[in-house]
C-alpha cells in the first residue's frame, strides 16, 4: 500500500460520528479538505460543496468515525523487546533493558523496532505519538510513516559532576534533530528519570527547555523503589549508585516535589505514569498545568500499582493514555488501555459508574493531546482541525454498537481500524500500512531472538 492523499474536498460518512468534542452524531458525516476538518455533523445536513469545488463522497457503511488515537508515551525503538523481559522486578527490569542496549542490539535494530512500533500503531488507529528514546530511530520512523508526534530525546546523568556533558551531548542531539523536524514531527526533551538523573541535571534540562521553547517528558512517581530513593536515599537504586561512587542521600519529599523543584513543575512537561502521587501531588500538578501520560497495562505488569486516574480527572487534570514500550506492555492497543483504565478504576472504587466509555474514549484521543499540548491541532472532530481520523469497523462477531463508545471500549476486540488518516493522507487499511518496508517484521524478530538468547545466558542485577 502507498500513502493517499485524499484529493480535494471529501464527504466522509458513518453509521457513527464520535466528535469527542460533542456527542455522538447517528448518521454522521466529516467534510475534509486538503489536511483539515471543515465541517462535522448529520449527514443529511452536510454541505455539498467545499472550498477547492464539489465534494466527493467516501460512504464508510456501518462504521464508527473517531479522531486519531493519541498515544501519549511510547518508547518505539524498544518494540524489539517484546516478550523479552517477563517477570523481573523493576530494577532488574531496567538493568537488563539497559544492558541489552549497550551489549547486544545495534542502530539498525532500533530503526526497524521503531518503523514497526509506528506501523503498529498506525494499524490501531494511533495517529499520535508522544515518543522518548535515546536515539534518533523513532523520530525519523514517525516521518518515514507519515505519522504525527512528539520525540522526546532523553537524557541521562546520575552524577551531579557529568552534568555539563550531558547538557552538550543533549543540545547537539536536538539541534541535529530539529533541522529535519516537520509541521507533523516535532522535538522535546526528556530527563529521564529521578533514579536516571541528577537533581542538577533536572534543573540544567528545566532552563535549557524553557529557553529553546522544547516540551518536556519525564517519567516521575512510578515505583517504590523511587520512592525509596528520593524520600530516603535506599533501595536498590540508591545501591547501584553508591557502588558506582556517586554520593545517594534523601533529595526531596518525593518525585513530584523533586521536579517541582528544579523548575519542571510547568505547563509544557508531561509526567509519566505517576501511579505514587499523593493527594497534595495531584494537586500540585493541576496547578502547574503538567500533562499526565496515565500507562495502566505497563503499571500493572511491572507491579507498580494503579495510579489515581480518578483524582487526577476530578482535580481537573491534563491526562492521556500511553502504550509504554512493548518491553513492559506487549501490545500497542490504546483501546485496550482505555478498558483497563476504566477496569482498575472501578475495582478500586468499587462504583460502577466511574469513567464511562464515553469518558474513557476522550482520554485515548482529546485527553492524549491536550497531555501533550496538541490539543488545537488533533484530538476532536471539528472545523479547523487536523483530518486525522479512523473509521472503526466490527468483526463478524462485532460489538454493542448501539452505544459506540462502548463497542469501542468494551468490545474493543471486536473492532478493527478500517482506515487511518493522519493530516488527510491515509496511512493505513484495514490493518496494511503504507511505506512499511515488508522485511522490517522479519528482521525485528531476528533480534528478538538474540535478544533472548543473549538473556538466557545471563542473569539480571
Amino acid at each position: 500500500m502507498h500513502p493517499h492523499a485524499v484529493s480535494g474536498p471529501v464527504r466522509w460518512h458513518a453509521r457513527w460520528v464520535l466528535p469527542i468534542a460533542g456527542p455522538p452524531i447517528a448518521d454522521g458525516t466529516v467534510v475534509t479538505a486538503g489536511d483539515r476538518i471543515l465541517w462535522v455533523g448529520p449527514r443529511a445536513e452536510a454541505p455539498h460543496g467545499a472550498p477547492g469545488g464539489d465534494a466527493r463522497d467516501e460512504d464508510l457503511g456501518d462504521a464508527i468515525l473517531t479522531p486519531g488515537l493519541v498515544n501519549a508515551h511510547t518508547h518505539l525503538d524498544l518494540t524489539l523487546m517484546r516478550g523479552g523481559l517477563e517477570d523481573l522486578d523493576f530494577f532488574a527490569w531496567i538493568r537488563t533493558l539497559t544492558r541489552a542496549k549497550r551489549q547486544l542490539l545495534t542502530a539498525a535494530d532500533f530503526r526497524d523496532s521503531a518503523l514497526l512500533g509506528v506501523a503498529e500503531g498506525l494499524a490501531a488507529g494511533i495517529t499520535t505519538f508522544g515518543d522518548t528514546a535515546d536515539n534518533d530511530a523513532p523520530f525519523e520512523a514517525l516521518r518515514a510513516l507519515g505519522a504525527r508526534g512528539i520525540a522526546f530525546r532523553e537524557v541521562f546523568g546520575p552524577d551531579p559532576a557529568e552534568c555539563d556533558r550531558s547538557m552538550a551531548d543533549l543540545a547537539a542531539a536536538v539541534e541535529a534533530r530539529r533541522a529535519h523536524a516537520t509541521p507533523l514531527v516535532r522535538v522535546g526533551v526528556s530527563p529521564h528519570a529521578p533514579y536516571s538523573v541528577s537533581d542538577a541535571l533536572f534543573a540544567a534540562v528545566a532552563a535549557y527547555a524553557a529557553r529553546e521553547g522544547l516540551p518536556v517528558a519525564v517519567h516521575a512517581a512510578e515505583s517504590a523503589a523511587e520512592d525509596d530513593l528520593v524520600q530516603r536515599g535506599t533501595g536498590p537504586f540508591a545501591d547501584f549508585l553508591r557502588a558506582r561512587g556517586i554520593a545517594v542521600e534523601a533529595r526531596a519529599a518525593g518525585p513530584i516535589a523533586l521536579l517541582e523543584a528544579a523548575g519542571l513543575l510547568r505547563a509544557g512537561t508531561l509526567l509519566i505514569h505517576c501511579v505514587r502521587a499523593s493527594g497534595a501531588d495531584v494537586q500540585r500538578v493541576v496547578a502547574a498545568g503538567c500533562g499526565v501520560a496515565h500507562c495502566p497495562a505497563s503499571n500493572a505488569k511491572l507491579g507498580h500499582g494503579t495510579a489515581p486516574l480518578a483524582a487526577f480527572l476530578a482535580a481537573g487534570a491534563r491526562v492521556g493514555l500511553g502504550s509504554d514500550s512493548m518491553a513492559s506492555n506487549d501490545a500497542m492497543d490504546l483501546l485496550a488501555e482505555a478498558r483497563l483504565a476504566v477496569f482498575a478504576q472501578r475495582a478500586a472504587a468499587g462504583r460502577a459508574d466511574l469513567l464511562p466509555a464515553a469518558e474513557a474514549l476522550a482520554l485515548a484521543t482529546r485527553g492524549g493531546a491536550r497531555a501533550l499540548g496538541l490539543e488545537a491541532e488533533v484530538g476532536t472532530l471539528e472545523p479547523g482541525k487536523q483530518a486525522d481520523l479512523v473509521a472503526w469497523r466490527a468483526t463478524a462477531t462485532g460489538g454493542p454498537v448501539g452505544h459506540p463508545a462502548a463497542a469501542l471500549v468494551f468490545a474493543g476486540a471486536g473492532m478493527r481500524a478500517h482506515r487511518v488518516l493522519v493530516a488527510g493522507v491515509e496511512r493505513a487499511r484495514d490493518g496494511v500500512v503504507a511505506g512499511l518496508d515488508p522485511a522490517v517484521p522479519g528482521r525485528v524478530r531476528d533480534a528478538a531472538r538474540r535478544m533472548a538468547e543473549w538473556r538466557g545466558q545471563r542473569t539480571a542485577g
